[in-house]
């Protein structure tokens, strides 16, 4: 098998005939032969002039391409089970490892079905009151269901990619996922893929408990487990996959009452940016368009003052969405739905926050200072109204006169954003913004509204757990899983996190 690439103009698909020469002429092949071409992946380049260009495998005569198989899932009502803490892309994959596997997933989710929680998030923007239990970060799917549900992951040690994404495909995504260079569900199509996911993990035996927040997990005399709910309900089994997202903090502070070893862990903290996505175009196309192109895309990562300033979870065609989890706080996130259609684009700007830049040795001490940013936000707006500044303006250090309209929906109050970030932030991305006007035209514009804060990019906090068993250190049989563990970040990386969990807790069993 050999790889080749197939270009052509923005908007034209290659021709059978283009695909077969160019794998002809890669594999040394005459005219009459007929190889196999697998497409592998699909990306716009406009690193010049804008085109396509596909990515295909050829197989030469007498050698098969073998597609991948989604292994069986197995029936296990009657099956030993593992309790599952949490039902984001880490739960859930694992859950269906599980399957694979032979053993029974009960899971545990603190939130409400991937429907109902939607009205709770409805009411989160227009009245600016947080349920607790049930918001853009906890419920059915986790954060992820509703930010976009970007797949991209350059985690390719973690796992096969495929495990991820050809069930994802199997529950009602799009094909594109497999091919696209940097592939997307929709926030407005995931709810049904992972609905989807649920019925068959509960078809084949398995058992999905909401409204139930975790409150304590009890180590018993014969190593097995007693999990209990703030509802009263309690769940035995020898194993527990612990995989809270990176939002649980009451997690943390039952895993360190039951005397798991905890450690500050980087993270990363800023604004979310949002430009008119005409600007974002103009600068990816070099001014030009085509019917059919994608809303465009940038990413970038600057060094400034030791430290990294990078775009995170950039939303085309998106909107902004408040993303905090407890009252008196205010925090954002983007989503795009899979038309990626609305008028602006949005992506977090965020600069890496190491332990050794907060001092103390309290493992909370980073979530401590994320809480307080976050806290900062809302003492200034008093609601979800978010603190925001034109770009050129926090640059300079001057409040914004006015503010450009915005998608996110509980508004935005005009702050001195240079202020209330910590200096160690705002200083840094002050910097970083004229910079990243080098690469992408048109980015450093008083067009552009930065509002605060991104605060939720991955865990300040890890469980630390065995590099070879997975297993909580000093607490044999509980495994931290994904993001909220610390070992993961993003859909397809906590996913595959997950999947080795399972794998990890059935050789156990």
């Amino acid at each position: 098998m050999k790889e080749f690439d197939v270009v052509t103009p923005p908007g034209r698909e290659p021709s059978q005939q283009e695909v077969l020469s160019a794998a002809r002429k890669q594999l040394g092949l005459p005219a009459s032969a007929v190889p196999q071409t697998v497409l592998l992946k699909c990306s716009i380049d406009a690193r010049k002039d804008v085109v396509y260009r596909y990515r295909y495998a050829a197989y030469p005569p007498g050698e098969e391409y073998i597609p991948f198989q989604i292994p069986e899932y197995k029936d296990v009502h009657d099956a030993q089970p593992v309790i599952m803490v949490g039902a984001g892309p880490a739960g859930m994959f694992a859950a269906l490892k599980l399957l694979n596997l032979g053993l029974k997933p009960v899971i545990l989710e603190r939130g409400k079905d991937v429907h109902r929680r939607k009205a709770d998030m409805a009411a989160l923007s227009r009245t600016g009151v947080v349920d607790p239990d049930s918001n853009y970060c906890y419920g059915e799917g986790g954060a992820g269901a509703f930010s976009d549900g970007k797949l991209f992951t350059r985690s390719t040690k973690r796992g096969d990619v495929r495990e991820v994404l050809y069930p994802l495909v199997a529950f009602g995504a799009s094909e594109k996922i497999l091919t696209d260079a940097h592939p997307h569900i929709g926030s407005d199509k995931l709810p049904e893929v992972v609905e989807n996911i649920r019925k068959c993990i509960i078809d084949h035996g398995g058992e999905y408990h909401f409204d139930s927040r975790v409150t304590d997990i009890q180590k018993l005399d014969d190593g097995g487990f007693c999990v209990k709910t703030l509802q009263g309900a309690e769940y035995r089994a020898d194993k527990v996959i612990l995989a809270t997202g990176h939002s649980a903090r009451d997690i943390y502070e039952l895993m360190q009452r039951r005397g798991a070893p905890l450690q500050a862990k980087g993270f990363a903290l800023g604004v979310r940016v949002e430009h008119p996505q005409h600007i974002i175009n103009s600068a990816r196309y070099h001014g030009r368009q085509w019917p059919g192109m994608p809303a465009a895309e940038y990413s970038f990562v600057e060094q400034v003052d030791g430290r990294g300033v990078f775009s995170f979870c950039m939303c085309p065609g998106g909107i902004l969405v408040p993303s905090m989890t407890e009252e008196q706080t205010v925090v954002l996130n983007g989503m795009s739905n899979s038309a990626r259609n609305s008028r602006w684009a949005n992506s977090g700007v965020v600069v890496s926050i190491e332990p050794e830049d907060i001092p103390g040795d309290n493992p909370f001490r980073l979530m401590d200072f994320q809480r307080d940013v976050e806290r900062k936000m809302f003492s200034f707006s008093g609601s979800a109204q978010a603190p925001a500044q034109r770009m050129k303006d926090f640059c300079h250090k001057v409040v914004s006169e006015d503010l450009p309209k915005t998608s996110y929906f509980p508004g935005a109050v005009s702050a001195p954003l240079h202020e209330l970030l910590p200096d160690m932030v705002a200083s840094r991305l002050r910097k970083a913004f004229p910079l990243v006007n080098i690469n992408i035209r048109g980015y450093y514009t008083n067009d552009a509204l930065l509002l605060g804060v991104e605060s939720r990019t991955s865990s300040p906090v890890r469980i630390p757990r065995d590099p070879e068993t997975l297993e909580c250190l000093q607490v044999p049989g509980l495994y931290p899983c994904g993001e909220g563990a610390g070992y993961s970040g993003g859909i397809v990386s906590s996913a595959l996190d997950g999947i080795r969990c399972a794998v990890a807790a059935a050789s156990k069993a």
